[in-house]
């Protein structure tokens, strides 16, 4: 509703306000979805909805990456500080 009422010059004006009452949803509300739409359809410069999606997968995937490799080095380091140790 609102992508179309902003191509018409004679309603762009007001557009979110006037739908997002009709919605009953928050004007600027409409406005980030409709932004979102734009970016996703390749209209507007901008992170997409999927490269957002994939990148926070990403970012989840280095956390635990980092995590585990903590994990390697404090073990590698208690058991190459037991092997160290002289044997009774």
């Amino acid at each position: 509703m609102a992508l179309e009422a902003r191509l018409d010059p004679a309603t762009r004006a007001g557009t979110f306000r006037r739908v997002g009452d009709q919605l009953g949803i928050h004007p600027e509300t409409l406005r980030n979805w409709v932004r979102q739409a734009e970016i996703d359809e390749g209209h507007r410069p901008g992170t997409t909805t999927s490269d957002a999606e994939r990148l926070a997968e990403l970012e989840k995937e280095v956390r635990e990456l980092r995590r585990a490799n903590a994990i390697l080095k404090s073990a590698s380091a208690f058991f190459a500080a037991e092997l160290d140790r002289p044997q009774r």
